[in-house]
């Protein structure tokens, strides 16, 4: 079964001191980072580029999870897994072939992910999933472009509906995800937590992170059979 793992999204770190404050975030506890990469098109802002993540990849030891948020991730996947992404999240609302580029991303050797923005049904990836193409699923609990925004709780039963069709699969969230949010995704079944203003404005990231994931693994061990 899936573990709980806390991300936290280095959207929200200290730009100026990225790599002390990435290290901080590991030193902490974190499983991994979460980077949000960000074209100005497909949402409305810019973020970083492959050179970042190749930057940290060469000074940090840890899971790379890199998110596009690009309007054509098809041209770019080679380039951040060059960069040195272990998991790549792309899309589904993305206009481009989903499923090859999901298939060239597992060619590479690299974990593939979907992502679906709150207003876009579950069904759109059921038959990724079921393709075997998919090694997790992103769900966007706010609307994705920006950090800091709000919970959107609505997105919870399309977790719980992924969870029921894969048990097995990754699931992930991102968006408003705090102490209190991060148990309710939990018990929704989701066992990837990307936090990112939470975390790295707490005023202690250890403790922040290890009662997270404490709460996270209570929710849930609780969730219904």
């Amino acid at each position: 079964m899936p573990e709980i793992q806390i991300m936290p999204s280095i959207l929200a770190a200290d730009m100026a001191n990225l790599e002390a404050d990435c290290r901080r975030a590991l030193e902490a506890g974190a499983d991994g980072l979460h980077i949000d990469i960000m074209d100005g098109h497909f949402v409305p802002n810019i973020s970083m580029g492959p050179a970042v993540v190749e930057a940290l990849s060469r000074r940090l030891d840890t899971h790379m999870s890199v998110h596009l948020m690009i309007v054509r991730p098809d041209l770019y996947a080679d380039r951040f897994i060059d960069a040195g992404a272990d998991t790549l999240l792309i899309h589904i609302e993305s206009p481009c072939d989903i499923r090859k580029t999901l298939q060239r991303i597992r060619e590479r050797g690299v974990r593939s992910g979907i992502t679906v923005n709150p207003g876009t049904t579950a069904s759109s990836v059921l038959d990724l999933m079921e393709a075997g193409l998919v090694d997790e699923v992103l769900c966007m609990t706010v609307q994705p472009g920006f950090g800091g925004q709000s919970f959107m709780a609505d997105v919870l039963p399309k977790i719980t509906e992924f969870r029921h069709t894969a048990p097995d699969i990754d699931i992930s969230v991102d968006g408003g995800i705090d102490a209190e949010t991060a148990p309710r995704t939990a018990a929704a079944g989701a066992n990837i937590l990307l936090a990112g203003t939470f975390l790295f404005r707490a005023a202690d990231m250890r403790t922040a992170v290890d009662t997270m994931r404490k709460d996270c693994e209570k929710a849930w061990s609780a969730r219904p059979a």
